[in-house]
């Protein structure tokens, strides 16, 4: 058999990936496969191991590329629908910030790169606020133009966030953006913030949502618990995001506490019941 396709091997699915039929995940290939060539995308650095035995085995009968953010590439101009789901999008690549937990300016650059515009409604941008105000209106205009309620689940920075960027969103109205709790230096901009966009996003609107890190070396439950909490009285629903080291490993415990301050209806209790999640681990 001869084919044109490009399989694209995925070790894990997610929200975010694709679900078209030249989509694999976590396999070895079949009789039936046939493809040009096989792409496999690894995403977690703990993936890679498993990443480099798929491709040991499909390379004996397709050539083979392994890429992804685990390999430390930096990305190129963004294909819509290749490596994501249709919908997400991508505008521009790298963080000027260096923050000390994010592989993302060690792999993309501390400069940010305003890519080509393509068509989405849910902006994966690594830092799209720290872009140039001609390359975050395009990106505005053509969100206007989508079908679907558009989404800022990559991020947004509290503290790059201006007058005019409110602007764009209150014309905008979206679903629900996320801002970032990472550390300490975060806290002030992210209540500066929620004042601004309060006045247009009521809090039970829940538009306005927050990653918060949590597990870290020498964090606590309590001091984790105090930071969601200090995100909702700034005005962002909290989302606990785990972190792991290259190896992926999770305390067990930790693991319980962020799934219950990452599903929205468990968070709620707990957030009208201070230290309830001690009664749900």
């Amino acid at each position: 058999m001869s084919s044109d396709r490009v399989l694209r091997l995925f070790l894990r699915r997610t929200r975010a990936t694709p679900i078209d039929k030249d989509v694999v995940i976590n396999r070895y290939p079949g009789l039936l496969d046939d493809a040009k060539e096989v792409h496999i995308s690894v995403t977690f650095t703990w993936d890679i191991s498993r990443a480099k035995k798929l491709a040991s085995v499909w390379e004996k009968r397709f050539p083979v590329k392994i890429g992804g953010p685990a390999m430390n590439m930096a990305g190129a101009d963004f294909e819509p629908g290749m490596y994501l789901k249709k919908g997400y999008v991508i505008t521009s690549r790298g963080c000027p910030n260096k923050c000390w937990f994010c592989s993302v300016w060690r792999r993309e650059g501390s400069k940010i790169r305003e890519l080509p515009i393509r068509e989405g409604w849910n902006v994966l941008d690594d830092n799209i606020l720290a872009c140039s105000e001609k390359h975050v209106r395009k990106v505005f205009k053509m969100l206007h133009s989508q079908k679907n309620p558009v989404e800022f689940t990559g991020g947004l920075e509290a503290a790059r966030l201006q007058d005019w960027h409110v602007d764009l969103l209150a014309d905008l109205k979206p679903k629900q953006m996320f801002f970032a709790y990472d550390t300490p230096d975060d806290y002030e901009p992210l209540v500066m913030s929620g004042k601004k966009l309060l006045e247009i996003f009521p809090l039970s609107s829940r538009r306005l949502r927050a990653y918060v890190l949590i597990g870290y070396p020498k964090d606590t439950f309590e001091k984790a618990e105090i930071r969601l909490r200090q995100s909702w009285k700034a005005g962002f629903f909290p989302m606990a995001m785990l972190w792991r080291d290259e190896s992926g490993e999770m305390n067990t415990e930790w693991r319980k506490f962020q799934r219950l301050w990452a599903r929205p209806a468990i968070t709620i209790n707990l957030l009208k019941n201070v230290g309830g999640w001690r009664k749900q681990r």
